[in-house]
């Protein structure tokens, strides 16, 4: 019997795989990664020129992805029934062999993994392999801390209703926006009514090729690309003894 082996890719930039990610993505006789239709797929773009010549290569193309709302019913029964046939998949193909399975970033931050992970688990033996996270990547691109001293840090998804982006926003010091895109204006309004605009940044493509950081302000909202995060950050509190002291 075979086993799963997802390899967390970091942010983006190849040199930033783990040695242990780099072993495994190199030794891989079966490789299985996400994609949209009709593209390469990121996770495939970033291990290019790092597999074997006769790899097997297992797409794992999404039936949707933004064509219908994220929160209907109806996406959730699609995409629950595609996880539920890869699962099955990629059991069978663990039969005899073991499967490379790519996932950009850390495959359990966010990551599309863990879906056939709760599936898998029980299953087959599966070793999962962290990964840098995207947003790590980002805020380094900003070439400045994200956090100081006490700073809470917030990470955040655009597609919240603006109400509880803007309270998130109100009781953080650093943030970490993720899931911007469409969700761009919304985001500027609770970061305009917060009194955070000014501070905040958007990274394009953080450590890729490509990449791209400004000022949000400075932004047009349909200037924003599926591979985008909004930052602020954390300028340090006081100790506390400090200010008792004072």
């Amino acid at each position: 019997m075979g086993k799963i082996i997802c390899a967390g890719l970091g942010p983006g930039d190849p040199d930033l795989i783990s040695v242990r990610a780099d072993r495994a993505i190199r030794g891989a006789k079966h490789v299985a990664y996400f994609r949209k239709a009709g593209r390469q797929g990121q996770a495939r773009r970033i291990v290019q020129g790092m597999l074997a010549p006769d790899v097997l290569e297992y797409p794992m193309e999404y039936p949707v992805t933004t064509e219908i709302p994220f929160d209907s019913p109806e996406y959730n029964r699609i995409l629950a029934a595609f996880y539920d046939d890869w699962a099955a998949r990629l059991t069978d193909l663990c039969e005899s062999r073991d499967v490379v399975v790519l996932c950009e970033g850390d495959p359990f931050f966010y990551g599309s993994f863990m879906h056939l992970y709760v599936r898998l688990r029980d299953r087959i033996k599966t070793e999962v392999i962290p990964g840098i996270t995207g947003m790590t990547g980002c805020w380094n691109a900003t070439g400045q801390p994200i956090t100081w001293g006490d700073d809470v840090m917030s990470v955040l998804m655009g597609t919240l209703p603006e109400a509880e982006l803007l309270r998130h926003i109100g009781s953080s010091d650093a943030l970490v926006i993720m899931k911007t895109g469409r969700n761009l204006p919304k985001v500027r309004r609770a970061l305009q009514a917060a009194g955070r605009l000014q501070d905040a940044w958007l990274i394009e493509r953080g450590t890729m090729p490509g990449q791209r950081v400004a000022r949000l302000a400075e932004v047009d909202d349909a200037d924003c690309p599926y591979f985008a995060i909004v930052l602020v950050h954390g300028h340090g509190r006081r100790p506390v003894a400090t200010e008792a002291a004072e």
